[in-house]
């Protein structure tokens, strides 16, 4: 790491630095590395099967030993989804699956980078805002290093979510509003008191945990670049984090391309995707980021982990997307719940509803001719289906209740 670089306008700050955001406009920081510096280290990255995301270590911002960190984050496993693609007559198609982590979601990668951070800097109190994952993660996080963790969430958070942050030990503030009333309220209460924000798209350190599952997906398709990765998104930060992972990795010369990042968000919750359509749309070529505002939207949808009205990493998230060549799609609730149980029968994969919209997106995407049928696609599977059972169920439907006789059982498989 040798310093930051904003997002909008360019403005750098040295690596000392100990702010958020940037001092000159106010926009999103993104960490810089000496590539050359990093890859003297990297010299045998291709060749080692990683343990943990910390096997990464030279494209990590922190200074405490990720070795010593108590439990496993990250090496999640890519699956080839053979008989969920043969279903859209895909031959190619990967799910990277990170309900394996250790609160079941994405939010893990983040979690601990930002959790390293405080450790570095003395911090003893980290904050999060969040719509249920990115809370139960940081408790999760926390409680294995012996941090206080305090987290605000919307009050209408889902009940997994909340009961995982509470049985972790952490303070948690189900505030009455939506996700941006308790993002700006944990802003607030976090400068007042001094605690270290780790809330997404708020805190750079975030996008450098979430890169990392690039170079997992790299390093166990050995080397290869997929065409696309379809990645759910609602701030942006898991779409802008995975975009900074594929960038790393060809700053330090070991691929030659980047894969098209592609952007899967509900109808209902798509601040992101309508932005960069109204770019698209208006055929610039040299975009001027420090004019580019961001949409809002009143999200209603359904898939709480990307329901966000004000996308507080959103500009790094359409940079992401325009940069790489990828796609945006918009799918309905109704989509994502038809895609829960499809990708559970077809691929053994669970995901909550946010974590089916890219299946959902690879659908609409097919019925668009947008992917070939050779393409290689890897969905990025970011939370498990046991964050949200009333939607699983709403969507699998009910269990057949029979008396404990065998002609009943008889009589259900004759129906």
């Amino acid at each position: 790491m040798n310093g930051y670089r904003c997002f909008s306008c360019a403005a750098t700050q040295a690596a000392d630095f100990t702010g958020c955001l940037c001092p000159s406009c106010g926009g999103n920081l993104d960490i810089t590395y000496d590539y050359e510096a990093v890859a003297e280290n990297i010299e045998r990255l291709g060749t080692d099967r990683a343990r943990s995301l910390f096997s990464y270590a030279p494209f990590l911002p922190v200074k405490t030993p990720g070795s010593r960190f108590p439990l496993r984050i990250g090496a999640t496993p890519l699956y080839a989804a053979r008989r969920l693609g043969r279903s859209l007559g895909l031959r190619n198609l990967y799910l990277k699956d990170d309900t394996v982590n250790p609160s079941a979601s994405s939010k893990d990668r983040a979690s601990v980078i930002a959790v390293q951070r405080a450790m570095d800097i003395g911090a003893n109190i980290v904050s999060v805002a969040s719509t249920g994952n990115a809370g139960s993660s940081l408790a999760c996080v926390a409680a294995a290093v012996g941090m206080r963790a305090i987290v605000f969430v919307p009050e209408t958070a889902p009940a997994a979510k909340l009961a995982q942050a509470l049985s972790f030990g952490a303070t948690v503030l189900a505030v009455r509003g939506n996700y941006d009333d308790a993002f700006d309220l944990c802003r607030t209460a976090s400068d007042e008191f001094g605690w270290f924000n780790r809330s997404t798209g708020y805190n750079p350190f975030t996008r450098e945990g979430k890169k990392i599952c690039a170079f997992e997906i790299w390093e166990s398709l050995d080397g290869r670049v997929p065409d696309r990765i379809v990645v759910p998104t609602g701030d942006g930060n898991l779409l802008s984090g995975m975009w900074k992972g594929w960038c790393d990795l060809k700053g330090v010369g070991l691929i030659n391309r980047i894969p098209k990042i592609d952007c899967a968000q509900s109808a209902s919750s798509a601040a992101i995707s309508n932005t960069v359509r109204k770019i698209r749309d208006s055929g610039l070529s040299n975009i001027d980021w420090t004019a580019v505002a961001v949409d809002e939207v009143n999200a209603t949808t359904i898939a709480d982990s990307i329901a966000v009205d004000r996308p507080r990493d959103g500009l790094a998230a359409v940079r992401a997307i325009i940069e790489s060549g990828g796609e945006t799609i918009t799918v309905s609730d109704e989509q994502i719940l038809a895609a829960i149980p499809e990708m559970a029968r077809l691929s053994g994969v669970f995901p909550e509803p946010a974590a089916a919209a890219p299946w959902a997106a690879v659908k609409q995407m097919r019925r668009d001719n947008t992917i070939e049928t050779d393409e290689l696609v890897v969905c990025l599977v970011s939370g498990s289906g046991l964050k949200d059972i009333g939607s699983a169920q709403k969507a699998a439907g009910e269990a057949l209740v029979i008396d404990p006789a065998i002609e009943a059982v008889r009589h259900v498989l004759a129906a």
